[in-house]
C-alpha cells in the first residue's frame, strides 16, 4: 500500500510539473524571455541559479552556469526538484559577488528570479557589471510582487535599497525576516519564526518590486551610485517583467 501512495504521489507531481510546463502563462513567459534573449545575448556568459529552468540561448551564444554549491548538494539542498534534471554547476560562487570571476571576463550574465534574493541589490548589480565586457549584457527576470506570495507585502521602498547600499544591509535583515513570517508563511508567532530562518540562513526574498519600482532602482542606480548601464529593455509579463540591461562606458 505505501508503495502504491508513493507512485501515486510521484505521478501527481509529474502531471503537475508538465501541466505548469504547458499551462498559457508559462508559455508566454518562456516566448518572451526567447525573444529578449535572441535580440541581446551574443558571445560566451554566465548564468546565475539556474537549477531546472536554464535560459534557452540564441545561436551564437554559451553559458556556464554558477550556483552557491554543486549540482549533488543542490539536490539534497531542494528535494521538491528531486524528478527535475537540474544543470550541471560549472562555478561554484556566491551569485552576489562572483568573486571567482575575472573581472570583464564575459559577454553577458543571466540572473532569473534572483536579484529579489539578495540583501544589497545595488551592490550585486555593481558586482555583476563587473565581470561583464563593455558592452556586455545582464539579463534579469524578476517577479512581480503582486502576481506572486509576496502579494501582501508592501513594495520594498527606494530609500530602503539606497540605506542597504550605503550602510550594508545588516540593518534591515531581521526585518526582511520578520515581514515574510508574517505576510508569506503567515507563522503564528512572526518573530519566533524570523529569528529561526535568520538562524538558518534560509533563502526568502529579502526585497519586493513592481516593474516601477524596478525601474526607480535602475535610475538611481545609474545617477546615484554610479552604476554604468543602459536600460535597453523592461517588458513585464504575467508574474514577472524582463530587463536587460546594458553595460556603456562611464
Amino acid at each position: 500500500m505505501k508503495e502504491r501512495l508513493t507512485a501515486f504521489v510521484v505521478r501527481h507531481r509529474v502531471l503537475r510539473q508538465v501541466a505548469e510546463r504547458v499551462s498559457p502563462s508559462h508559455r508566454e513567459i518562456r516566448r518572451t524571455r526567447r525573444w529578449l534573449a535572441k535580440s541581446f545575448l551574443r558571445g560566451q556568459g554566465l548564468e546565475i541559479g539556474a537549477l531546472h529552468l536554464p535560459l534557452p540561448l540564441p545561436r551564437g551564444a554559451s553559458a556556464r552556469y554558477v550556483d552557491r554549491m554543486s549540482r549533488e548538494d543542490l539536490r539534497r539542498e531542494y528535494p521538491e526538484l528531486a524528478s527535475y534534471d537540474l544543470v550541471e554547476v560549472d562555478v561554484v560562487d556566491d551569485g552576489e559577488t562572483l568573486a571567482t570571476v575575472p573581472d570583464a571576463s564575459v559577454d553577458f550574465v543571466i540572473a532569473n528570479h534572483f536579484i529579489e534574493h539578495t540583501q544589497d541589490p545595488i551592490a550585486t548589480l555593481r558586482n555583476l557589471l563587473r565581470v561583464v565586457r563593455p558592452g556586455g549584457v545582464l539579463f534579469l527576470a524578476v517577479p512581480d510582487k503582486r502576481y506572486t506570495f509576496d502579494r501582501e507585502r508592501p513594495v520594498t521602498p527606494l530609500e530602503h535599497i539606497a540605506k542597504d547600499f550605503e550602510e550594508g544591509p545588516e540593518w534591515s535583515r531581521r526585518m526582511h525576516f520578520e515581514e515574510w513570517a508574517t505576510h508569506v508563511e503567515h507563522a503564528p508567532d512572526p518573530a519566533a519564526h524570523a529569528a529561526q530562518l535568520d538562524a538558518d540562513d534560509y533563502s526568502i526574498h529579502f526585497h519586493t518590486f513592481t516593474p516601477d519600482a524596478f525601474g526607480e532602482l535602475l535610475v538611481h542606480a545609474k545617477r546615484v551610485a554610479g552604476l554604468a548601464i543602459e536600460v535597453e529593455a523592461l517588458v513585464p509579463v504575467r508574474h514577472e517583467f524582463v530587463a536587460v540591461l546594458r553595460q556603456v562606458a562611464r
